[in-house]
């Protein structure tokens, strides 16, 4: 009888270590999965918890209760943006039988701004570089002014900003509840092509076609010749495309991020951004989010060089050298992103 206590003691013990694990895991998303099912994309964020500035009101007050007539109209156009976003997930949440929990690992990609309480999850090829240089500024104390002096090389430079997985979980939970979240988005298509334009059509990339374009050429060009092999340099968009929904690749690890899916970047599923920026309104987007912090009247966002853009007949070129059978599984590999974003299916696109 006392060697049965023993055991079940034993047993108990056991059982309340995992539980405790068990907890740990999910404390980070439970107020996202709650989202996720209830109707909170309207809801009033401002507890007695969340912490103004200097009392005065934060980026996220003015989104949701604007009291600047200018910001009136565009908080409406963002309440659009969201409900799309949630209406997607709940559609993808009701026809996938996959739970996935967020670790701080998953968070790698939001930058902290502490002192306008923003956070900001950044995706390539839709003016990251800019966006960091702006918020190095903001973040800076006065080391920078105009986000242009900052070098591009030094915007990405990891140590130079701070991402929300450098915190503890109970300062990952108080900011995603009290900081304004934000990301910015571009048709899926475009960004694709841009990013392929910029990594292996440029011959400063040399990294990538050591990393990527070697293993692309070897897995997916006959007769290559020793210097492709070697170099990886003259990447085919074709060749590209068929790395990229080759199941073989999803085996290797996660897509890189200059391709990887925005909904798999920022996972808008779990954690609620309260604004939805779109690359085709840039400008107008980003400086709406300066104004919100406070930081519109000495801060404006870099204009960029169109005439360089990756545009829709671009990507329209590029995607007619490729079969049907490769735009439709690149479709179905970035349909979340078009669906979620609202984002038409491509006119040119042969989908039989």
């Amino acid at each position: 009888m006392k060697q049965t206590l023993l055991e079940l003691m034993r047993m108990s013990r056991i059982c309340r270590m995992v539980l405790a694990t068990c907890l740990g895991s999910f404390i980070l998303v439970i107020f996202y999965f709650q989202s996720m099912f209830q109707p909170v994309m309207r809801r009033n964020p401002f507890a007695a918890d969340v912490c103004c500035r200097k009392g005065s009101r934060n980026a996220l007050q003015e989104l949701y209760n604007p009291t600047q007539s200018e910001f009136s109209s565009a908080a409406i156009l963002h309440q659009t943006r969201r409900d799309q976003v949630a209406e997607t997930c709940r559609a993808h949440s009701a026809s996938s039988r996959k739970r996935r929990v967020l670790t701080p690992g998953d968070l790698k990609h939001l930058v902290v701004d502490e002192e306008h309480e923003l956070i900001y999850c950044y995706v390539p090829k839709v003016a990251c570089t800019n966006w960091k240089r702006v918020m190095m500024v903001l973040t800076g104390r006065g080391k920078y002014s105009d986000p242009m002096d900052i070098p591009s090389n030094e915007a990405h430079i990891p140590s130079n900003l701070k991402t929300l997985n450098q915190y503890s979980i109970t300062e990952i939970n108080h900011r995603l509840k009290s900081y304004l979240k934000f990301l910015f988005v571009r048709e899926p298509f475009e960004r694709l092509v841009s990013a392929y334009r910029n990594k292996f059509t440029l011959k400063y990339n040399s990294s990538f076609h050591k990393r990527f374009g070697t293993r692309i050429v070897r897995r997916y060009r006959k007769n290559a010749t020793q210097e492709a092999l070697a170099n990886g340099a003259d990447v085919k968009f074709r060749e590209f495309a068929e790395y990229l929904v080759d199941p073989a690749t999803l085996r290797d690890g996660p897509l890189n991020e200059h391709w990887q899916t925005v909904y798999q970047l920022c996972h808008p599923c779990h954690i609620h951004y309260d604004m939805v920026g779109k690359y085709e309104t840039l400008e107008e987007d980003a400086n709406y989010v300066l104004r919100l912090a406070g930081a519109g009247d000495a801060l404006r966002f870099p204009t960029y060089a169109k005439s360089t853009r990756t545009t829709d007949t671009m990507t329209a070129q590029f995607f007619s050298n490729i079969s049907s059978l490769q735009q439709g599984q690149l479709y179905q590999l970035y349909r979340q992103d078009f669906l979620m974003f609202n984002y038409s299916t491509p006119s040119y696109l042969r989908l039989d």
